[in-house]
């Protein structure tokens, strides 16, 4: 084996800490595309379930005023998307949601008040699990939904 001088015990040092730095670079940006795929899954598996949760938590906030919130249809396919505020997973899904007018409030008239409304809910993944805070973007699609927030990054779909 041949005498490596300082200069090239550095070399060869600063090869293999880029080595080093390379392959944790990827794994990490591995790891990050298996917690998607897996967030993806989860939602495919569990959309009904996510339907019933939705119209329970929103039904909670009392918005919109003087409706009542009967059902939740899910539509389409869910926009996955990064946070760049929290840094968290979201789902953004078009749905389609049926109301009711509350008896005796001003939307008892309104016959707009018993047609099925389009939207977007806001699902978002946190330990292991996708929670809804009953979040609901009117009149928007997932696409629109993403242009209208700068805080959110889509996340690509898988190929």
């Amino acid at each position: 084996m041949p005498d490596l001088s300082l200069e090239g015990w550095l070399l060869a040092g600063a090869l293999v800490a880029l080595v080093v730095a390379l392959t944790a670079r990827w794994l990490w940006h591995l790891g990050r595309a298996v917690h998607v795929e897996r967030c993806r899954e989860l939602f495919r598996l569990q959309h009904e379930r996510f339907e019933e949760q939705l119209v329970k938590a929103a039904s909670a906030t009392g918005l919109p005023r003087g409706l009542r919130w009967l059902a939740c249809r899910i539509t389409g396919e869910a926009v996955l998307v990064r946070d760049t505020a929290t840094g968290g997973i979201v789902a953004l899904v078009p749905v389609q949601i049926d109301f009711e007018p509350v008896e005796g409030s001003d939307m008892d008239d309104v016959p707009a008040a018993h047609e099925p409304r389009q939207a977007t809910a806001v699902f978002t993944f946190h330990a292991g699990t996708w929670n809804t805070a009953g979040r609901v973007v009117f009149n928007h699609t997932p696409e629109q939904t993403v242009g209208a927030y700068p805080e959110l990054l889509r996340l690509p779909d898988p190929a």
